[in-house]
């Protein structure tokens, strides 16, 4: 089956479309609505069932990319969601819930799977980093073009903060700087992990990339730096992708 529901949980949005995994691109409209506040699992799988609903895709198997390292069949950290998050058996309940086949993989690493198979990291040889700038900073990270799974450097500290708590998008909104501000702080953060991983190719992805131009010519880095191809899309087609592969 090359079509799939791909469903991309974010902190500040869920959205949702039925994805043709061969080709990489959406056949049909997608969907959006907002992620529930509080955030908590029953109001995540209420919002998750109107989407499933809406593309008529009761029963049928479906990827979803969700804000949280999953190991085991459970979200194991709850960054930009409800903490009732921690240690939920997400597989178990939504499976059990839905009635169908589920697929779930980190959202970051969604993102990343779209973006190295259809996009600016498609055949690409050594260590690849890919980091979505958002809620937060998820990052994906792939060894020719294997994914390691649930990396999370958008934790890491630099210059004693949280990097996301700084350096996300909505950080750089909230905190009213200027792009050149921005670019030049968040290039601090890449060459810091520059110089712990010595990647070959760092791609950014996340909604902030459209504006990638305004704040990249304040980089200085000896990697070379681009803007994802699909963009705010990566993270549907990406948890579609996912009921392909196994990890």
């Amino acid at each position: 089956m090359s079509r799939v529901l791909g469903i991309d949980v974010g902190g500040t949005g869920i959205k949702g479309c039925i994805v043709d995994t061969v080709k990489g691109v959406f056949a049909d409209e997608r969907m959006k609505i907002s992620t529930p506040q509080p955030s908590t699992p029953d109001a995540m799988l209420k919002a998750v069932k109107k989407i499933i609903k809406s593309f008529d895709w009761e029963g049928k198997p479906i990827g979803v990319g969700f804000p949280a390292v999953i190991k085991g069949g459970k979200t194991h950290t709850a960054s930009n969601i409800d903490k009732t998050w921690l240690d939920y058996p997400i597989v178990n309940k939504w499976s059990t819930a839905l009635q169908t086949e589920i697929k779930f993989v980190n959202d970051a690493d969604a993102a990343g799977l779209a973006e190295m198979k259809f996009g600016k990291g498609k055949d690409a040889k050594g260590l690849v980093i890919m980091l979505t700038l958002g809620t937060g900073i998820g990052s994906s990270l792939f060894m020719n073009g294997e994914l390691v799974p649930n990396t999370e450097f958008g934790h890491i500290i630099y210059n004693r903060k949280i990097a996301e708590k700084t350096l996300s998008n909505v950080a750089r909104e909230t905190r009213k700087i200027t792009w050149k501000t921005y670019g030049k702080e968040l290039n601090g953060y890449l060459q810091y992990l520059e110089f712990i991983l010595n990647p070959d190719q760092i791609i950014i992805g996340g909604g902030i990339s459209k504006k990638f131009d305004l704040y990249s010519k304040y980089f200085a880095l000896k990697t070379p730096i681009t803007c994802a191809e699909s963009m705010n899309d990566a993270g549907i087609i990406g948890a579609a992708l996912a009921t392909k592969l196994h990890f």
